[in-house]
């Protein structure tokens, strides 16, 4: 019985571990073509976030799994941060600003498609 209980939490635990790094581990998986990596690479992303805003998190997540370098501010901790965020209309967070269009909120699609 006990060893069945162990072998379930750890289970579990493999689970938890891999929900949480799924980014590193689908791009270990499916690296990005080397066109789009560079079209990436020449955007301007900016982030708009909290530390605790869960979609913030997910945007982070997402940005990292696909290589794509932005700069963040946490409205809460940064001034120059939050005056910028307020300049754009300032209506939820996360905001991303791709090139000068703006997401409100967690859009993968929205992201990819600003990209190109």
């Amino acid at each position: 019985m006990l060893v069945r209980t162990l072998k379930k939490f750890v289970l579990i635990m493999l689970v938890v571990v891999a929900y949480q790094n799924w980014g590193k581990i689908e791009h270990f998986f499916s690296p990005d073509t080397a066109l789009a990596s560079q079209t990436q690479l020449q955007a301007k992303v900016v982030l708009y976030a909290t530390d605790w805003c869960g979609y913030c998190k997910q945007t982070r997540r997402f940005l990292d799994s696909k290589g794509i370098a932005y700069k963040e501010f946490d409205i809460e901790k940064s001034a120059e941060g939050r005056k910028a965020y307020e300049a754009l209309g300032g209506r939820g967070i996360p905001l991303i600003d791709v090139n000068g269009t703006l997401i409100r909120g967690f859009s993968p699609n929205e992201i990819l498609a600003a990209l190109k």
